[in-house]
């Protein structure tokens, strides 16, 4: 006989199931890291036509947005010493404030003038909220803001901080969420369980500031990349499975392949390297100096990979072999990362915040429209339910096609 309480607890499951589908953007450039959704039909030929909404925001945010069913979530940081930290829930639909919630920051507020304290993208399983500040404040919210635990990293590690801010993204692998903290003085990258903020495991990395993201290697691995290369562990045991040590970029993160095969990192240019099996060092694929991205990282969409480089060039190159296949100069220049949909690039340059969409369907990238939002965008878009979530310090705007 199926009970009241099975039938309840299945319902249960599927609706956290439903909440946590790929229309959603759970963490920084999406579910799988890799910055494309697959099913969304978001607008192409880009007009202030496309804006379905704009709301004001407190204080400052690099993060991107997140995406959860009907809602918006996002972080940032206000005051003068930026001390205050805000996690912000908006209505997808109208962009109503639905709650905010505000911490006062227990860690050190030092940053470069650029960026703030609300740098690093919150992440979700689709039950939770967990977001990270430059300040190694570490907050869990469920998704109707209620606070179920919070964890002062600087408290343990108060060392844990450079004079130019942090902005790794925390994600989550194999239900453990992977925080990567690495600066001049006590570097390091931890196992933290969901359920109580407590360390799983912690690992000690290079004395060195650093602002990548962990990566999604698989359902099982993470990709930890550094100064030194990239080391590759187990999200459950922080066990290393592997390592590539000929160096990598500090500021732009790794990219996957659809089948994880290949991991193309921000080294020498671009280096494609495959884990072996029964052996340390990956294979080197291919590397190509000329596809040396700036700060934005690389994204791959179909059988190619995507770079902009310093100058606010879009290359394109085979993603097999590295040959490079086409340029665009678009309108930098861009601290962002491109994200992907619908068969377009899309990206919003640093000044003037001119959101770009690029045509990559044909044999030669071509610029489809931009919209001029008129603030200075460093953040990375979120795209989910055929729309395009973008924010600056002061706004939180909507792309879409309209009604």
């Amino acid at each position: 006989m199926i009970t009241t309480n099975k039938v309840l607890a299945f319902v249960s499951v599927l609706s956290l199931s439903q909440i946590a589908s790929g229309e959603d953007w759970l963490q920084f450039r999406g579910n799988d890291h890799r910055g494309i959704s697959l099913k969304s039909e978001t607008p192409t030929n880009l007009s202030k036509n496309n804006i379905a909404w704009k709301i004001p925001l407190p204080g400052r945010g690099l993060s991107s947005p997140i995406v959860i069913g009907n809602r918006v979530f996002l972080t940032a940081s206000s005051t003068a010493d930026q001390s205050r930290l805000h996690v912000i829930c908006a209505n997808k639909d109208n962009g109503e404030i639905e709650w905010e919630r505000q911490f006062w920051a227990t860690g050190r507020t030092i940053c470069h003038e650029k960026t703030c304290v609300a740098a690093p993208t919150p992440v979700s399983d689709g039950k939770n909220i967990y977001a990270l500040y430059s300040s190694n404040d570490l907050i869990c919210l469920d998704l109707d803001g209620n606070l179920k635990w919070i964890r002062g990293l600087m408290q343990d590690y108060p060392n844990a901080s450079n004079s130019l801010g942090l902005a790794s993204s925390p994600i989550i692998v194999d239900g453990t969420l992977i925080v990567q903290i690495e600066n001049d003085s006590d570097s390091f990258v931890s196992g933290i369980n969901l359920k109580d903020g407590s360390n799983i495991w912690k690992l000690a990395r290079t004395k060195k500031a650093n602002w990548t993201s962990p990566i999604r290697l698989n359902d099982k691995e993470v990709a930890i990349q550094g100064s030194e290369g990239i080391t590759c562990v187990s999200a459950k045991s922080g066990t290393v499975q592997w390592s590539f040590n000929e160096g990598a970029s500090t500021i732009p993160s790794s990219v996957t392949s659809a089948d994880s095969a290949i991991l193309y990192v921000p080294s020498n240019g671009i280096t494609a390297i495959k884990p072996r099996k029964d052996n340390n060092t990956p294979e080197i694929v291919w590397q190509e100096s000329q596809l040396r991205p700036g700060t934005s990282s690389p994204i791959i969409v179909g059988d190619n990979i995507y770079i902009i480089n310093r100058a606010g060039v879009l290359n394109a190159a085979k993603k097999d072999t590295g040959e490079r296949l086409w340029r665009l100069r678009l309108e930098g220049p861009f601290s962002g990362s491109p994200v992907s949909s619908n068969g377009h690039i899309y990206v919003a340059s640093e000044r003037k915040g001119v959101f770009q969409s690029i045509d990559i369907n044909g044999k030669e990238g071509m610029l489809r429209g931009s919209i001029e939002l008129g603030e200075t965008i460093l953040g990375t878009p979120a795209i989910a339910n055929n729309s395009i979530f973008i924010r600056s310090d002061g706004h939180l705007w909507k792309i879409s096609n309209p009604k």
